[in-house]
């Protein structure tokens, strides 16, 4: 084994040994040559370079989160929030980067863009599929969205697989009913794949929490786990927003989208409805 061992840097007079028959190293073990060369800008525009790693660093984000929610609600489902909360923590500090992200691209100017946006054809950030995942599994059950996956089979099974699951809300309410809420069964036995219409009866016990935390306190924590995970989505889609009018004004975006006018709309969207109403009632 020794006789294997090579010096491959000294630091601060310490020898660094590597082992050569160990195949794995850092570059292997996270296949840098394959996230590194993702990259292939269509034209010779220096900005396009930072739009397309921004995008998919997004989408890498993405992916952590869709593997962070499938936890959450798989331990919500064994009626484990506590170790839920946790994944939902994670996922509210990814947030913050995916948010943060938007900062770098506003560094574009519209110019800048313009001179290869052409190139971009119709492609849109609304054809991410593991952003539609995400939504549906939060609890925005727009099927209207998951027409555009219509020409790509295999993202199109993973978006109606999310829109037909109960989002991460509908197990939040089961989970609370199964520790003793009375809620109505239209809202803990429905059709998934339908947007969640606000309850009187979900907004009372959730006032009842938030007045009575002695007795509710685990629901409590979580749910505030679920407001500041939301606040975070909605801090991410106001960012993104406000980048793209700084970048293209409210010009038609790419694919075909409304742009800023489609995404000022999103803002309305509520996910957990009743957790936001009900503060104007406790």
């Amino acid at each position: 084994m020794a006789d294997r061992l090579r010096t491959a840097v000294d630091l601060d007079g310490e020898d660094i040994h590597w082992d050569p028959a160990d195949d794995l190293s850092y570059g292997r073990y996270l296949k840098l040559d394959q996230v590194t060369g993702a990259q292939t800008p269509l034209t010779d525009e220096h900005d396009e370079m930072m739009f397309i790693i921004i995008h998919q660093a997004s989408e890498l984000w993405l992916k952590l989160c869709l593997h962070e929610l499938d936890a959450a609600i798989a331990l919500i489902r064994a009626d484990q929030s506590r170790p839920a909360m946790k994944n939902l923590a994670r996922i509210a500090r990814v947030q913050e980067q995916l948010t943060q992200s938007w900062s770098v691209l506003a560094t574009m100017t519209p110019a800048d863009y313009l001179r290869f946006r052409d190139k971009l054809g119709q492609s849109s950030g609304f054809q991410s599929w593991q952003y539609r995942c995400m939504e549906y599994r939060l609890g925005n059950k727009n099927k209207k969205m998951a027409r555009v996956f219509a020409r790509e089979p295999e993202a199109l099974e993973k978006v109606q697989a999310a829109l037909a699951a109960p989002s991460l809300y509908d197990e939040t309410l089961r989970f609370a009913a199964r520790q003793g809420a009375g809620l109505p069964a239209e809202v803990l036995e429905r059709d998934w794949s339908e947007e969640y219409r606000p309850n009187d009866a979900v907004e009372a016990f959730w006032r009842e929490v938030y007045l009575d935390t002695g007795r509710w306190w685990e629901l409590y924590e979580f749910a505030e786990k679920l407001v500041d995970l939301e606040q975070k989505f909605q801090q991410w889609r106001f960012n993104h927003m406000k980048t793209v009018e700084r970048i293209i004004g409210f010009r038609r975006g790419t694919g075909g989208s409304g742009g800023v006018s489609y995404l000022v709309k999103a803002l309305d969207i509520r996910l957990f409805p009743e957790l936001w109403t009900v503060r104007t009632q406790v």
